[in-house]
């Protein structure tokens, strides 16, 4: 668990650079969304990334910062260093979004493009940043990204306002945003369940803490992309998970498409697929305790596969 001091201490730091997000409760599912996809980057990974980069030292921000990226967190990495100043090195998958790849060129990020998948780039960034001697931003295995991402819940806990959520329902990648929720919750003594949602056709983690193997799990693509892919075999996000997170469910791509449009067509959100878990998670009656907070992690979608979403489910009942 990371200690509540630190998130405490990153929702301070951290609130020059990020928006308060709304959290709408939306009766028909019986859910308090948390539209991170009205985030300043379009996700929530800005939080994690400021607090990181906001707390190294000097000289660590002068030898430029790497990181590996499906999107979000190279957006992230790539905004912060455009206001402080400092070179940013992205190494993404030759897979990877197209708009999430323009919006960090327009950030001024040196992309670095890579064969295979998120993995693969992850890979070779630590190498380069090992190399180069610039600095390693993990968008998921750093006590301080976790921090920061736990702020989600620090917010949400106040807009809440009293409210008890039966549980709280989590995108799941590297697992750095569940990890930095379960450790705001759980020290703020509430007796919600955790449940982490990831693709049914990429689920690392979910093999992992569930089966304590990853030989079945095949690295296919997915609409939620930026929760496809491996996890460090060290990183601090899996003790976490296996510890705090109550379960771990998984959500086809038919579902996740139905959550993409439910997000336009209820609440006028464009979301994308990775944020679009956890409403999918609902949709499809894979959740039985309500109420619950579901966190929409972010909405940087390629526009033309949300048109795609909206037309095939276009009065349709979601």
């Amino acid at each position: 668990m990371i200690p509540y001091e630190w998130i405490e201490q990153a929702r301070t730091r951290i609130d020059p650079f990020i928006r308060e997000t709304p959290l709408y409760f939306d009766p028909k599912i019986q859910a308090f969304i948390k539209w991170e996809n009205n985030q300043a980057t379009g996700s929530f990974k800005l939080r994690g990334a400021s607090n990181k980069i906001l707390l190294l030292e000097q000289w660590e921000r002068d030898s430029g910062l790497v990181c590996a990226s499906a999107g979000n967190h190279g957006q992230a990495v790539g905004l912060m260093a455009r206001k402080l100043g400092l070179q940013a090195d992205v190494f993404v998958s030759e897979n990877a979004s197209p708009v999430k790849l323009d919006r960090m060129r327009a950030l001024g990020v040196q992309l670095h493009f890579v064969s295979g998948g998120y993995g693969d780039a992850e890979s070779a960034a630590l190498v380069f940043a090992v190399q180069t001697g610039k600095t390693w931003v993990s968008p998921y295995n750093d006590g301080q990204v976790i921090a920061g991402a736990g702020t989600v819940a620090l917010e949400s806990l106040e807009q809440l306002d009293g409210a008890h959520p039966a549980a709280w329902l989590v995108p799941v990648g590297g697992g750095g945003l569940v990890s930095g929720i379960g450790s705001a919750i759980g020290n703020a003594g509430s007796k919600a369940r955790l449940i982490g949602i990831q693709p049914e056709v990429n689920p690392y983690l979910h093999h992992l803490i569930n089966f304590g193997s990853v030989k079945d799990w095949d690295d296919l693509p997915s609409l939620a992309d930026g929760l496809t892919g491996t996890v460090e075999e060290n990183s601090v996000t899996i003790p976490i998970v296996r510890n705090m997170v109550d379960e771990l469910m998984t959500v086809s791509e038919a579902e996740i498409a139905r959550a993409v449009a439910y997000a336009w067509i209820e609440h006028h959100q464009v979301i994308e697929g990775s944020g679009a878990v956890t409403l999918a998670g609902i949709l499809a009656g894979k959740v039985d305790q309500f109420p619950v907070v579901a966190v929409v992690s972010g909405g940087n979608i390629d526009p033309g596969i949300h048109s795609s979403i909206l037309k095939k489910h276009q009065g349709e009942p979601v």
